[in-house]
C-alpha cells in the first residue's frame, strides 16, 4: 500500500493528469496481485472534504483532469486480496469486501506544486 501511495504521489505533478496518478497506483496492485476497488478512491479537498476531481485507483496515464498548481488532493489507494467488489454494511457507513477477504486502505493529502507534490498529512 505504501508503495502504491508513493508512486501515486510521484505522479502528481502540475501538468500531469489524474489518470497518471491512477495508473501509477494500479500498477502496484497489479504487481502484487491485488484487486482495486473501483467505486472508491481519492478526491479533491477544498471547502468540503470530498470534492472534484475524483481520483480513481485505476486508470490510464494521460487521461482525466489536468493537475494544476494549488490543487489539494487526497490520494487513497484501496486494494483487496480477493475480488474488487465491496458493499456497505448494515450501519450504512462501513465498507466490506463482498467475498469476505481482507482489504487495505492508505491515505495522504497532497498539494500540487510546480515541482514534486507536497505531502500535507503525516
Amino acid at each position: 500500500m505504501r508503495e502504491a501511495l508513493e508512486k501515486g504521489i510521484a505522479a502528481a505533478r502540475a501538468g500531469s493528469r489524474v489518470g497518471d496518478i491512477s495508473d501509477a497506483i494500479a500498477s502496484v496492485a497489479e504487481k502484487y496481485g491485488f484487486s482495486v476497488v473501483v467505486e472508491l478512491g481519492g478526491h479533491g479537498v477544498g471547502h468540503y472534504v470530498h470534492e472534484e476531481p475524483f481520483v480513481p485507483n485505476i486508470g490510464r496515464a494521460g487521461t482525466g483532469p489536468l493537475l494544476e498548481v494549488g490543487m489539494v488532493l487526497a490520494l487513497e489507494p484501496i486494494f483487496n486480496e480477493g475480488k474488487a467488489f465491496v458493499r456497505i454494511a448494515k450501519d450504512g457507513h462501513t465498507y466490506k469486501t463482498r467475498d469476505g477477504k481482507r482489504s487495505a486502505h492508505y491515505e495522504k493529502t497532497i498539494l500540487i506544486t510546480a515541482g514534486a507534490a507536497e505531502i500535507l498529512t503525516p
